[in-house]
């Protein structure tokens, strides 16, 4: 038989308030009508739960002292839930519930009086008792707050099983751990302060994770992009600067370095700090206050100040390596002219570029060098461009065959470390890009191939010495072509001569070569020096007109041109009376 005093007990430990716990005070100081609420009655009898309870006009306060209200022997027969009509009325044996009262509150069962220690007497104004120290809470002396009961599975009996319930029932006393049939059980709707309490989250579903992963990610982001930020505003404004410099002028070793070109000042100090020249990039731009630089290749020293290696950088190119400038209509080879002066070619202009002492080493090519990569490196070795492809590998063995490949300009980057055959790669292969530029390979009236193009324009440069002619001599040697007369050009055969003579004579003109256009037909087997893009938009847009001949008459570059033999031999003669020709003159 279960025991109704395990059930019914109010006296649980689970059910007992914790804020207002008095188990450490006398119960002998507590109030009889109050004690009610912590102890369970000894005869069995039911008892009421821990309720408040409720103010009714006329009842004392639920604070003050409680008087003690005498329970009839017949406990009310009035159910305050309603009826159950599966529940029998033991004490009207008629099935269902006694009928309520026709008016008035219903009275509420009260626990008998409890009998207080022997030996105390109770004065019903005497106050709880607070141990020293204690705060006097007034809600102390209130009714403790009632703790829902927690639900407990039981094995269900029936009421004549258990003569304790049937007991109750029969007596028509209503159990308070019993619930009426209407009770909603749903959890009640969270509002007001109470709904932002935690809730206990249910297992993470797929989206939950995504988002989670997305704002990880995010967030991760955002970090990066601030860190970043602020560490470029920070370098902005020098909070990582160092000033540190060198005081060593004379430096302790020899260093080549190579500055790309549209460098900045910071790119340079970058560079140099790196190759060990200055200590701290700050110092460099310091130093170098905003003075433009040029990009390429500079002997140098290692740590020296700041200060010498701008000066060094700035003064000319006497610290450049790699540099050179090819001027229009220059040729491969040097060339003497006829007051003895040597005029040097690409190729030695190479070698002085990249020839440089680097601790005591010599590096860089030379000219010989430079001639047999010329003459018997593949033209694919060489980067020579497809137009240009089929005269130089017929010319296999000379160099000369790369004659006009490459373009006149500013060379800023030559390597000295690098092979001749890669120096002539790299140049050959940017001056085909910049032929293309100036419009080479695109359509036009001449009637010639792009390497055609490029052999006229070459004679072009070189026999005037005024760019507002250039277009006439292009046309005199396109109507020569078309009529099929030779060239006769003085250029062409001063191309294979010892000595440059504006009055061609004796063995340069007698020359049976491939260039001599007083000895053969048409254009000589290559350019004779470099183009520039002057001459070769003059060859691809001529001037109109019928010419055939063209003489310069004085120092100054005047060039006559004339339709007929005995009009240019009249300009020949005014050539000669300025003694600028000395051959046929009379």
């Amino acid at each position: 038989m279960p025991d109704p005093g395990r059930n019914r007990s109010v006296t649980d430990e689970r059910h007992r308030p914790r804020r207002h716990d008095l188990s450490d005070q006398p119960t002998e100081q507590l109030e009889l009508d109050r004690l009610r609420y912590f102890t369970q009655p000894t005869d069995g009898k039911p008892t009421t739960r821990h309720r408040r309870r409720r103010a009714v006009t006329g009842e004392p306060s639920p604070t003050g002292p409680q008087p003690v209200v005498e329970q009839s022997a017949t406990p009310p027969s009035r159910d305050p839930y309603g009826t159950d009509p599966h529940r029998a009325d033991a004490a009207a044996g008629t099935g269902r519930w006694p009928a309520p009262p026709a008016q008035g509150r219903p009275i509420r069962p009260q626990p008998e009086p409890v009998a207080p220690p022997a030996g105390h007497i109770h004065d019903s104004d005497e106050a709880i008792r607070i141990r020293a120290g204690e705060f006097d809470d007034p809600m102390r002396r209130a009714v403790p707050h009632r703790v829902p009961p927690r639900s407990v599975a039981a094995t269900p009996t029936s009421p004549a099983a258990d003569p304790v319930v049937a007991g109750d029932r029969a007596e028509g006393v209503l159990d308070l751990w019993d619930e009426p049939d209407d009770v909603d059980h749903r959890e009640p709707r969270r509002t007001g302060r109470s709904a932002k309490g935690p809730r206990r989250s249910g297992p993470a579903t797929p989206g939950r994770l995504r988002k989670r992963v997305v704002l990880a990610i995010v967030l991760t982001c955002m970090l990066i992009l601030v860190v970043g930020v602020g560490f470029v505003g920070l370098r902005a404004f020098g909070a990582f600067e160092n000033t540190k410099d060198y005081t060593n002028t004379a430096g302790t070793a020899d260093v080549v370095v190579d500055i790309p070109q549209n460098s900045t000042l910071m790119d340079f100090g970058q560079i140099l700090q790196d190759n060990d020249v200055v200590a701290s990039v700050q110092a460099f731009i310091d130093a170098a206050d905003g003075q433009p630089m040029s990009g390429g290749f500079y002997k140098m020293r290692t740590q020296i100040p700041a200060a010498t290696a701008v000066e060094m950088m700035t003064d000319g190119n006497a610290h450049r390596v790699g540099r050179m400038v090819v001027p229009e209509g220059l040729q491969l080879d040097n060339k003497e002219g006829v007051d003895g002066k040597i005029t040097p070619g690409i190729f030695q202009m190479i070698e002085n570029a990249t020839a440089v002492t680097v601790n005591g080493q010599r590096i860089g090519t030379d000219v010989a060098a430079l001639e047999t990569a010329a003459a018997e490196d593949t033209p694919e070795q060489l980067g020579v461009p497809d137009w240009a492809r089929p005269t130089v590998q017929d010319l296999t063995g000379d160099h000369r065959r790369i004659e006009g490949l490459i373009a006149p300009g500013t060379w800023e980057t030559i390597d000295p470390e690098h092979t001749p055959t890669q120096i002539l790669r790299e140049l050959i292969t940017a001056s085909a890009a910049r032929f293309e530029q100036w419009g080479l390979l695109e359509p036009h009236d001449s009637g010639l191939t792009p390497y055609e193009t490029l052999v006229t324009a070459s004679i072009v440069e070189r026999e005037v010495t005024n760019p507002d002619d250039y277009a006439k001599v292009a046309r005199v040697i396109l109507n020569r072509l078309d009529k099929g007369q030779r060239l006769e050009m003085d250029s062409t055969a001063n191309y294979t001569a010892a000595v440059t003579n504006i009055d061609v004579y004796g063995e340069a003109y007698r020359a049976d070569n491939e260039w001599n256009t007083y000895r053969i037909e048409g254009l000589p087997a290559t350019p004779i020096g470099a183009v520039g893009e002057r001459a070769l938009t003059a060859v691809e847009y001529p001037t109109p007109g019928d010419w055939l001949y063209f003489v310069t008459i004085d120092q100054d570059g005047t060039t006559l041109f004339a339709d007929t033999f005995a009009q240019h031999q009249r300009n020949r003669d005014r050539a000669c009376d300025n003694e600028l020709l000395t051959t046929g003159c009379s």
